[in-house]
């Protein structure tokens, strides 16, 4: 059991979402910034004590742990209010031990707040792909009422989504897996389509969560005068090279996401709460770690997994 340091609390790890970037740190697409580092970063918990100087939270409070874990709070990102441009930032599952385990340590300043009775399970999942894929819903610089493509549809897009149809877009999913496309139906997609096609309307705006960099010109040619392209993962294949008047001209933007900001997943859990997001979810017992990773590596879970680590709260 890992102890608590100053200003860090030890949580009762409840659930733990897996994520792509779990399988980036596994393949090695990351190299690991520690040895034998455990994975993990959408972590719902429970308070069990506090280290010296941590006050925040009460024995027994719900908390949930994310993939940020700590910035510098000096620099010139930090005090400008993107702190997920950090230099010297560290994250949950890369540089300390993450959640696929029963016991976890976080600074109190990085932790969530959550609703004593939420659900673990349906939680988890909005720790990560939840927070980021909101960033990049934010910085694809999708106007009110636009037309959103959206190309990979797993975990994060599938939230995403949802986020997106609530607020009044109307949604274009492209994605190689049918499963994935029923699933789109089901949550009031305008459309769905391979992840090769173009989209039945020209774009306002889209977001790459599929890790192939050869989707990127893809994306682009079925963007509308203006439209911007918003990379969210943390790894991506090579980009084939671009044509300049069928991909960029007409000020068409291809911008990428890095990590989040405490704040993005304050806005989320707000958002996520006044619009009922339903996170879709595939559970997998501890033990089954392995099998809920290749399973996401396959393409097999629809919406997003979810490892149960002790039995508690809802759900």
């Amino acid at each position: 059991m890992p102890e608590p340091g100053p200003g860090e609390v030890l949580v009762r790890v409840l659930a733990c979402g897996v994520c792509r970037t779990d399988l980036h740190l596994s393949d090695l697409d990351l190299a690991p910034r520690r040895p034998e580092v455990v994975p993990g970063h959408e972590v719902v918990g429970e308070v069990v004590t506090s280290g010296p100087g941590a006050d925040r939270f009460v024995h027994g409070a719900r908390v949930g742990i994310a993939w940020l874990r700590w910035t510098c709070g000096s620099c010139g990102p930090c005090r400008g209010g993107r702190e997920n441009l950090c230099r010297r930032s560290q994250y949950t599952g890369w540089d300390a031990d993450g959640g696929f385990a029963e016991y976890a340590v976080v600074h109190e300043a990085f932790a969530y707040t959550l609703p004593s009775g939420a659900d673990p399970v349906a939680v988890a999942p909005l720790l990560c792909s939840g927070i980021i894929g909101y960033r990049a819903l934010k910085r694809s610089n999708l106007p009110p009422g636009g037309r959103l493509g959206i190309y990979g549809f797993g975990a994060s897009a599938h939230l995403t989504a949802q986020v997106a149809l609530a607020q009044g877009h109307e949604v274009h999913v492209l994605t190689r897996n049918a499963d994935a496309r029923a699933l789109a139906i089901d949550l009031g997609a305008t459309s769905v389509g391979a992840e090769d096609d173009l989209p039945p309307v020209p774009l306002d705006a889209a977001i790459l969560f599929a890790p192939a960099g050869n989707l990127v010109p893809v994306a682009l040619a079925g963007l509308d005068q203006g439209g911007t392209l918003a990379v969210a993962g943390i790894h991506l294949s090579d980009i084939p090279p671009l044509d300049y008047q069928r991909h960029l001209f007409r000020e068409r933007t291809l911008t990428s996401v890095t990590a989040n900001t405490r704040a993005d997943g304050e806005e989320l859990f707000r958002i996520a709460a006044a619009l009922r997001i339903d996170p879709r979810t595939t559970t997998y017992a501890f033990d089954d770690v392995d099998t809920a990773l290749e399973d996401v590596w396959r393409g097999s879970v629809s919406g997003a997994a979810v490892v149960r680590i002790h039995e508690g709260g809802g759900g």
